[in-house]
């Protein structure tokens, strides 16, 4: 009787479940593309909708929405858009220009190591604070400081420089100068930061090398520092140019929503809040459609002019 060979046949190996992580990057983005679509693309959308719409409230009686075309868009360029629109890229002007100067001198000065400059956190925290102060608070501390009987009218009478009061919110000048000086107070710490930041990113053997040349800090500041720092010059520039166009909170309560005196001071979007608190939705969605084209053509303008530059020059 012959022996029989067994032969084992192997069996083959259990697949060990692996797990996938290619589609997560998915799952962690999802919240962002969900409340952009929810708060943002919606209501972008129902506003170009609207601004094809006659809808508007007279009393208890609600009209439409009927569609009427472009006659919204009609009415936004009859009306006084132009003096709207200068009033406020004047009070903007005002305030961007000396926050950047200020700006640029401070961050030059906080960055330079053979200033050595002392106490420099307590500096930059006491400018950084006026950020964090709420427009409406600032406004009403202004509003307060400068009216009739406030504490500026009560010393200039007291210094023997005026006899009557000044009456500064029925001067166009005096109130715009006013707005534009709040906007450099609030946000002329937070360029600060931003351009130091900027600044701290040169590479150091730049400055030490001009230095070695004999190079005066006009000079590096000037071919060394602004050219290297145009990128975040141009961030800081588009932002605030859009801060600007969207000027709101502080003329609203400096002249109590009316842009007094002879609405000098009525900014774009307090145009377009007088239109939403009558709930004519049609003339509110064309003027933020305005809006909306106007601030991404000049953001556009503005990048294009001066990153070419830059990037050419790379």
């Amino acid at each position: 009787m012959s022996e029989k060979t067994e032969i084992k046949v192997a069996k083959p190996l259990k697949k060990r479940k692996s797990v996938q992580y290619d589609n997560w990057g998915y799952f962690f983005i999802a919240p962002f593309f969900i409340v952009y679509i929810i708060f943002s693309l919606i209501p972008l959308l129902s506003t170009f909708y609207y601004s094809f719409m006659e809808n508007y409230r007279v009393g208890i009686m609600e009209v439409g929405p009927n569609f009427i075309g472009l006659e919204n868009y009609k009415a936004v360029f009859k009306g006084d858009i132009l003096k709207y629109t200068g009033n406020t890229v004047i009070m903007w002007i005002l305030g961007f220009v000396p926050q950047i100067v200020i700006s640029l001198v401070l961050g030059v000065w906080f960055t330079n190591t053979e200033l050595r400059l002392k106490f420099q956190q307590f500096f930059k925290t006491v400018i950084y604070m006026p950020n964090l102060i709420m427009a409406s608070a600032f406004s009403m501390l202004f509003f307060t400081l400068f009216s009739d009987n406030g504490p500026i009218n009560l010393m200039f009478e007291s210094f023997g420089w005026i006899e009557e009061p000044i009456r500064f919110f029925t001067y166009t000048s005096w109130t715009r100068g006013l707005v534009a000086t709040m906007n450099f107070l609030m946000w002329y710490g937070n360029t600060t930061i931003l351009l130091m930041a900027g600044i701290m990113g040169i590479d150091d053997s730049l400055f030490e090398a001009a230095r070695i040349d004999g190079a005066t800090p006009v000079q590096v500041f000037f071919k060394i520092t602004m050219p290297l720092l145009l990128p975040i010059f141009v961030y800081v520039l588009i932002t605030s140019m859009i801060g600007g166009i969207q000027m709101f909170d502080v003329p609203q309560i400096l002249s109590n929503g009316f842009g007094t005196p002879n609405r000098t001071t009525m900014t774009l979007i307090m145009w377009l809040n007088n239109h939403l608190r009558s709930k004519n939705y049609g003339m509110g969605g064309a003027i933020s459609v305005v809006i909306f084209i106007v601030t991404a053509i000049l953001g556009m303008f503005a990048y294009q002019s001066t990153m070419s530059k830059y990037s050419n020059k790379r």
